[in-house]
This record gives C-alpha cells, structure tokens and sequence, in this order.
C-alpha cells in the first residue's frame, strides 16, 4: 500500500490544538487535495498556479514543485512508484499520471465530470467519484487500450435509493475490493462490496446501527482495524469510529480558524506515526493534528458524583415537548488532557447526559456542545465520552424526560482525577 493505515487501540486521541504546516502563501487558496505516503511525503494540490508540492519527512519548504497543464484539482492519489494520479475534469474531461520514473504527464482516464475523489486499488484500477454524474467510475490501468470506463457505482440519476449516490466526493477501497463513498448530499457513507449494484449505509441516520448524524461527509480512510474515519465539511469536524459507535476527533470546537478549529475541511491523510493532515479549505492551510496516545491502560481511578433531582431543579425546555425536564449541570475539570468516559445511572427511564465546553446555554442546547448520548429507552443507564483539554473548563447536564424525579449518579472512569462541581444558579 501506498498509503498509511495505523494500528489505534479503539480509543486513540490527537491533540485538539493543531499546528499550521502550510498556508496559502504556499498551497494557495481553498486547499483541497492532500496525500501522505508510507514514507511521510506529503503531497499537495495548488488549485491556483496547476502545481503539486511534495514535502520529504521533516523539511519546511517544499523539497519539489510539479507544474503540469491541469486545471483546478479536486483530488490526487501517489502510488508506491510514485506516480501521481490528479483531477483534471473540470475543462479538460481526464485524468492525468504525473510518471515518476519519466518525470512526464499522461492521461489515464476520460471523464465527463471532476474526479472529487481518486483512488487506486491494489490491483491497480483506479477509481474517479463524479459530483455531476452522481457515479463512481473505474477503469484498469493494466489494459494497454483506454476503454470506457465501467460503472462502480450509482445509476447516473441522483437519489437516495441504495443503488444511487446524489454529489459524491471522498472514496477508499480496501484489500476486499470493498468501495467506500463520502456520499456527501445524502449525509451518509455507503459501502459497495464487489459484484453488488446496491450499497450499504454503515454511517448516517439511515444507517442500521445509527450512532451519528452526518453533515456532507466529503472524506474518508479506514485504520489498519477497518474503524471509519470521516471528515465533514458542514460540522467543520472529523469523526471516528469504534466499537461504542462515533465521536469526534478533531475540529470538536465548531467553525473557525483558531488552532483547535477547522473551516470547511475537505479531506485528510494519516503519516506513518499517525499524524493527521487535514486540507482546512476555508482558513487556507493544511492543518496537522498530533496523535498523543492511545487510551489503552489497564489503570484506571474512579470518580463519582451523585445527586437527586427535584421540582425544585432547574428546568430544561425541550424543544417540540409540551413537558418540561429538569437539569442538573455540574462543572468538570481534569489535570490532563486525554479520552474520558462517563457512566450514568438512575432509576429514572429516560435520562441524557450533554457535555459543553466553557458553559451551557439552556435556551441553545446545541452550542458548545461536545458529546451527548441517551434517548427513551435507556432504563436509567447510558455512557457518554468525550476527549477534555487540562486547559478547559467543560459542564456536564443530566437532563430528565417528561417531568421525572430522581436520583442520579456519574462514575468518571479514567487513568486521572476529575473534579466535579455542581453549579448552583446557571443564569
């Protein structure tokens, strides 16, 4: 493989504050496509002047420049030769191999749309995602004959029928020849297993195990564990996957161009140490968020928190409820930053748990907002996890359903100490 699958426990974290590795000065505006090879060269579209960077493990400037006659890549894939497959459909209806070995352009594929996505399998067919066709398109790079291409997947007719694709970007093919979709307007991620015209929707809220509500996903790279990794640009954000389901990994802060936030990012890449380099469009940049550790000590101190509550709590107005529910917020502060998971219990049926970073807005429950979990059903018991910051202050929210009463309690299980306080008056 020419690409990096790291190995993560199922609970890895990355530095929330990212470090700008390139900005516009460099890659222009609007960044889009990004790789990172099995070597740590890291290659990047400039969609203003038509060039490629590369940029050898550990250097600041670009150790080579590539200029060529395409216009305005989406995407770009590097083989282990080094070959680098670009976009070029936008005007000029191809796409082009930039051959490491003769230092020269050739084109490898017709096409009829922007290839917003690019890959090539290991048995060296390459796959282009098509936003106008609402396609995905391959062709084998063994036949000496450019032949038409073959249909992958979609019917050409956008839709949300298993069988179609509506504004397709990010795509990956494992070693099963199993094709992943980012099938960005329908807000999900569909699976194509070979041979089959109909997909599978493994992320999204059509999904058959629901965990997470997608907003244009547009990039995707499965671990050498085959957890999903998902960039979407209308949450600013890149979620993981693992056995509890998603969560957030970095751009957890909402839009914006400080260090842990991100603008429209459209796609990312591993390194060998499992960096992530992220194409944060909107802010101009590539962003790189440092992997610090797996979550995997056995070790681990238990804190607890318990509480009651009453018709004397405050009160939470749920949006389309004729009940009101009563809330708890407790603030909470840790001495290291790191993965932390909450186990709430109660004899009370239906129960949520919110986590906020700085405070909780009860009139806008969703700003600030990190994690949540819980929902009708959850007979009193529910865990919610979130990656916390030493430098933060972060307020958890117990809420109720239609008026119940009762006691409560959170069980912080982690390697380190986490102080809970209640809050006494939140307005």
């Amino acid at each position: 493989l020419s690409f990096n699958q790291p190995k993560f426990s199922p609970t890895p974290i990355w530095d929330s504050n990212g470090i700008t590795f390139t900005n516009r000065s460099i890659v222009g505006s609007n960044p889009l496509a990004i790789f990172v090879n099995t070597n740590n060269t890291i290659y990047v579209a400039n969609r203003e002047n038509n060039t490629i960077l590369m940029w050898h493990e550990e250097t600041v400037s670009p150790a080579k420049i590539i200029s060529g006659s395409f216009t305005g890549p989406r995407s770009l894939f590097v083989t282990s030769n080094g070959d680098i497959y670009i976009d070029d459909g936008v005007k000029n209806g191809r796409v082009q191999k930039w051959n490491a070995e003769r230092n020269i352009f050739v084109m490898v594929m017709s096409v009829n749309s922007s290839c917003w996505g690019l890959f090539v399998d290991i048995n060296n067919t390459l796959y282009c995602s098509m936003i106008d066709r609402d396609q995905v398109v391959k062709r084998s790079l063994n036949d000496s004959v450019m032949a038409s291409n073959r249909v992958a997947a979609g019917t050409g007719i956008g839709g949300s029928a298993l069988n179609q694709l509506e504004g397709p970007r990010g795509i990956f093919v494992d070693v099963n020849y199993d094709l992943y979709v980012a099938d960005s307007s329908n807000n999900r991620v569909q699976l194509f297993q070979p041979g089959e015209s109909n997909g599978i929707t493994i992320a999204g809220t059509t999904s058959l195990n629901p965990t997470i509500t997608l907003r244009y996903p547009t990039g995707i790279i499965l671990d050498a564990e085959k957890y999903l990794f998902i960039v979407e640009i209308l949450n600013h954000r890149i979620v993981g996957s693992s056995l509890n389901g998603f969560r957030c990994l970095v751009g957890c802060y909402g839009r914006g161009s400080q260090s842990n936030q991100l603008f429209s990012p459209f796609i990312f890449s591993f390194d060998r140490s499992g960096n992530m380099f992220v194409s944060d469009q909107h802010n101009d940049r590539i962003q790189k968020f440092q992997y610090i550790e797996d979550s995997c000590n056995n070790s681990l101190l238990i804190t607890m928190y318990s509480s009651v509550l009453t018709s004397n709590s405050s009160i939470y107005f749920q949006v389309c409820s004729e009940f009101d529910s009563y809330y708890e917020a407790i603030q909470m502060n840790v001495t290291i930053t790191g993965h932390y998971t909450f186990l709430i219990n109660s004899k009370m049926k239906t129960i949520y748990a919110y986590i906020y970073t700085n405070n909780f807005n009860p009139f806008d429950v969703t700003e600030n907002m990190v994690s949540r979990s819980g929902g009708s059903g959850n007979q009193g018991q529910l865990k919610v996890t979130a990656v916390l910051q030493v430098n933060l202050t972060y307020v958890i929210v117990i809420v109720t359903s239609r008026n119940l009463m009762g006691n409560f309690s959170i069980q912080g299980s982690d390697r380190r100490y986490i102080g809970f306080n209640r809050i006494r008056e939140y307005l």
